[in-house]
């Protein structure tokens, strides 16, 4: 059974969210207050965070910092205003797993919720001994395990969903991806409403990892079918 951890000020937010998530199978614990949310999830073992931004006490950007500085990883569920696309933003860019925009449905919610569980748990499984734990191609190397990217030698600071599509693309160079694809496989769901996700998310990628993100060498657009990760057969 997956410990969730729901720290959310609107009680009837929080109790509904509950509600859903114990009927799906979770063992939920709720806090109103970021501050008491941060020790709980700095103390107790949890398998999921869902993340209101706004809180009293420590909010939910200085949370998701927390919880990202220390080595245990805990997946991070975001509940974010639909004006707070700033908050998100840096959400993501801190390491959150996922957002949700107020108002959302619950079914959506367990939807993304159970999404995380099962690629947390496609995560821990071993490795085929023929699987490479490290890429390398061209200036760009990627150490699967630990999640680490190094540019020309220097690190470079992905979101937890940035990885997760570098690796993807990277472990099936010149293999094409639909958005509806890249959905499936990295975030866990399909809806066709969602395929902008994956552009913005490849944007920033690309602004992160590509010399020119204009004219992208490692991650491509195949013009009316979707992204692949360059193909060291391809001429050019």
């Amino acid at each position: 059974m997956q410990r969730v951890l729901v720290v959310e000020d609107d009680r009837d937010i929080a109790s509904l969210v509950e509600l859903h998530l114990v009927e799906s199978g979770c063992e939920v614990t709720i806090t109103h207050d970021g501050t008491d949310g941060l020790v709980k999830a700095l103390n107790d073992p949890f398998d999921l965070v869902v993340l209101d931004l706004m809180l009293p006490g420590t909010d939910g950007i200085e949370i998701c910092r927390r919880l990202r500085a220390r080595p245990e990883y805990t997946p991070i569920l975001m509940l974010t205003a639909k004006t707070a696309e700033t908050d998100r933003v840096v959400g993501l860019e801190l390491g959150a797993d996922d957002y949700l925009t107020k108002p959302f449905s619950v079914r959506e919610l367990v939807a993304r919720t159970k999404a995380i569980f099962r690629r947390v748990e496609a995560m821990a499984q071993p490795k085929s001994p023929d699987t490479p734990n490290r890429i390398e191609f061209g200036d760009l190397a990627i150490t699967l395990d630990k999640r680490r990217v190094e540019l020309s030698g220097k690190a470079v600071e992905l979101t937890a969903k940035e990885f997760d599509l570098l690796a993807q693309f990277a472990s099936h160079p010149g293999r094409v991806y639909t958005r509806a694809e890249l959905l499936d496989r990295v975030w866990g769901y399909g809806q066709d409403n969602y395929q902008h996700t994956v552009n913005s998310h490849i944007n920033r990628l690309r602004s992160k990892i590509e010399h020119d993100p204009a004219e992208p060498f490692y991650v491509q657009t195949v013009w009316g079918v979707g992204y692949k990760f360059h193909d060291p057969g391809d001429a050019g």
